[in-house]
């Protein structure tokens, strides 16, 4: 498998860079999970970080590299979001949607 040196921004992994496994096109994955466990009966926590691009090419645009920047709320349900799909629920029971 090929990996790339990719740098996190924001979050407890600010600064650092970890060598991440591409996909089949050649581009690492869109989230990257990292499971942090609980000290002393805690319950364990996952830090969620997004896949945006480092830069772009002046001339066509593209993306050239790609880098992890901290989500702290790190929603994601990782179903396709179809446009029929009904929104997640909030914790509260109410759906996202509900105006009150």
């Amino acid at each position: 498998m090929k990996s790339e040196d990719t740098p996190f921004e924001g979050g407890p992994m600010d600064g650092r860079v970890l060598p991440v496994l591409l996909g089949p096109t050649g581009h690492p994955p869109k989230t990257y999970r990292i499971p942090v466990p609980g000290a002393a009966g805690r319950t364990p926590t996952v830090l969620v970080y997004r896949r945006v691009p480092r830069g772009h090419s002046k001339r066509l645009g593209l993306p050239q590299g790609w880098k992890y920047a901290f989500d702290p709320e790190g929603k994601d349900s990782g179903r396709p979001r179809w446009p029929w799909s009904k929104p997640d629920a909030t914790p509260d029971g109410r759906r996202d949607d509900a105006d009150g």
